[in-house]
């Protein structure tokens, strides 16, 4: 720490203004609201002038700021240069974590290359402070609206924009629970795991199966902390989706029943009864897939809870999830146009912004549309999907799409289909973390 310096000449001027304005010390001292002692050491240069007492003896020896400029203007430091352009393009990392800490380090670009240790241009560590019960239950509800939000902006975009927002949001949550009194603390554990959770599903967009699995565990782990063993069942209903779309039936299959068995809840009995049909489905058992889907209707009919408790697990942008897994259900059961008929219009009550929702259900849509013959709203429906997906970015719809364009490609002479195919080859350029196997 540097010695602060005592401005030169301060104390002898205010002495001689003060002798010219016919004051004593003591009566300079009583105007400013000062000790005499405290003002004499000044004058005499031993003690440090603020810069509030040198506004105030300005004022009061009608000295017209004279005094005030002959110290630093408070916050001032001659150390502190201009801000300079900042290159954007730097690199940084963030590292959360689990009591809620967090250590950001931006690097020197021109010191990452060659292989040579980076060097650090800013370095800064966040210290969670410590939150009274009612400041912490006060925050909740700004973090359930920010949930409802991702999800919404999970419609629009990919996981490169949604997912690196729920990571931060979960590690907050998560430092805000170590530091929560017992009152709020499983509160604030079960909204951070939804927030978790949602990764996991955005990593499964994303192409990556073990971050989507690694992801849906914290989720498990965090809800498990704070009181809430229910999403343990759904993490084995989003395993047997991750089983489906690798093609492994008997995993599917196996995965849903043990979710139907732990659950407690109707609803997320009617999700595993829903994915067990459509394991059947894959190995075209339909007789075990229609009791599967019978029963997931039953289930899931009304059974969402109310808006104001945790948030819902599964999809909520779907407006009939039912049809929507009938409809895909018969597909793969090698009967597209009973496909077709559950899928009807559904695609219009979906609203435009759900981009994600309406690429997942058109491209189910027109797979069936083009095995049914129905081609020119099959290659409309396409180049619809093909153009969220390029949006969304989203490794589970670009395997449907893969379906839809080797199914098009039966019709090479079609000039619908010669417009259509190239709008499905941009759809499925992507940048994926990992594969995704076709159903």
């Amino acid at each position: 720490m540097g010695v602060q310096r005592i401005p030169v000449g301060f104390g002898a001027e205010l002495r001689r203004r003060r002798i010219e304005a016919g004051l004593s010390l003591g009566e300079l001292a009583t105007l400013i609201c000062f000790s005499k002692g405290h003002l004499s050491k000044i004058e005499r240069g031993v003690k440090l002038p603020s810069h509030d007492l040198a506004q105030l003896c300005d004022s009061a020896l009608d000295a017209g700021g004279q005094l005030s400029s002959l110290i630093s203007a408070p916050g001032q430091s001659p150390a502190v240069g201009p801000l300079t352009e900042v290159d954007v393009s730097t690199p940084w990392t963030l590292r959360m974590h689990p009591g809620g800490e967090s250590d950001f380090v931006a690097f020197d670009p021109a010191s990452l290359a060659g292989g040579a240790m980076p060097s650090t241009i800013v370095s800064w560590s966040i210290a969670p402070p410590f939150l009274e019960s009612g400041e912490t239950n006060a925050a909740l509800p700004y973090f359930r609206e920010a949930f409802d939000e991702f999800r919404r902006l999970g419609q629009i975009f990919g996981p490169a924009v949604v997912a690196q927002l729920c990571i931060a949001a979960t590690s907050a949550l998560r430092g805000m629970a170590h530091h929560a009194r017992p009152a709020h603390r499983d509160d604030v554990l079960r909204l951070a795991s939804r927030f978790a959770e949602y990764t996991g599903w955005m990593a499964q967009e994303a192409g990556s199966d073990a971050a989507s699995l690694w992801w849906t565990e914290q989720a498990v782990q965090l809800a498990a902390d704070g009181g809430d063993d229910e999403l343990a069942a759904y993490a084995l209903v989003r395993r047997a989706e991750l089983a489906l779309y690798s093609g492994d039936s008997v995993a599917t299959v196996q995965l849903a029943r043990r979710a139907a068995q732990q659950a407690r809840s109707a609803r997320i009995r009617g999700l595993a009864a829903q994915r067990e049909a459509q394991g059947h489905a894959l190995v075209g058992d339909r007789e075990a897939c229609r009791r599967a889907l019978d029963r997931g209707a039953e289930l899931t009919s009304g059974a969402l809870p109310p808006g104001d408790e945790d948030p819902v697990l599964g999809s909520v942008h779907l407006p009939d999830l039912t049809a929507f897994v009938a409809g895909w259900c018969m597909h793969d059961l090698g009967s597209p146009a009973e496909a077709v008929t559950l899928l009807g219009d559904g695609l219009d009550a979906i609203p435009l912004r759900s981009r994600r929702a309406r690429a997942r259900y058109g491209a189910r849509l027109a797979l069936a549309l083009a095995n049914v013959g129905e081609i020119e709203q099959a290659c409309a429906i396409a180049e619809l999907v093909a153009s969220h997906v390029a949006l969304i970015d989203s490794a589970t719809i670009r395997a449907d799409l893969l379906r839809l364009s080797r199914a098009l490609n039966r019709w090479p002479k079609n000039a619908t289909v010669r417009r259509t195919l190239p709008h499905l080859a941009i759809g499925l350029h992507t940048h994926r973390t990992g594969p995704v196997s076709p159903a």
